[in-house]
């Protein structure tokens, strides 16, 4: 009996009258509570900013800058490695009309720079792990041992190593 009465109270009419199961996503609740909070923060145009970030401002500014915030006044805060602050303010109209292009509409109408170090530091480009020190005199001895001049070998060989970072 007790279980018929905990089904029974699992179900409930809501306010047109349907039957539905007293059970909702979690989702549906917190989304609810959420939401004030998202729009008083942006509404989600700054979630947006940051994950395409690099394809907004450019591979060459990315790691540059990082937008920070977004206000209702249109001002887009920036935080900027201080070395580029004062090339990215003179590059401000560019960069506010590629926010607002990517938004779709005039959202960003100013930038404020602040001048900090950037929350994530961005891996260097270009650069591929060294082989280990041990492969490095196998790979170059049978090269080096075809020349004669005992100068130029000495000299190949400490290139060989300042290049492959066998020698640090």
């Amino acid at each position: 009996m007790s279980v018929a009465k905990d089904q029974r109270s699992l179900v409930h009419l809501d306010a047109s009258g349907e039957r539905h199961q007293g059970f909702h996503a979690v989702g549906r609740a917190v989304s609810k509570l959420v939401a004030p909070i998202v729009v008083k923060r942006g509404g989600g145009v700054l979630v947006r900013l940051k994950s395409d970030w690099a394809s907004i401002i450019g591979s060459g500014w990315a790691p540059l800058a990082w937008p920070m915030a977004l206000g209702r006044d249109g001002a887009l805060k920036l935080r900027t490695v201080p070395t580029a602050a004062l090339e990215l303010q003179h590059r401000a109209p560019l960069v506010i009309d590629r926010v607002n292009l990517y938004l779709g509409r005039a959202a960003v109408s100013r930038l404020v720079l602040v001048q900090a170090a950037l929350p994530l530091e961005p891996e260097p480009h270009g650069t591929q792990p060294r082989p280990r020190r041990d492969d490095v005199p196998e790979a170059v001895a049978p090269q080096l041992s075809s020349i004669a001049d005992p100068g130029l070998r000495a000299a190949l060989s400490r290139l060989a190593d300042a290049v492959t970072g066998a020698g640090s």
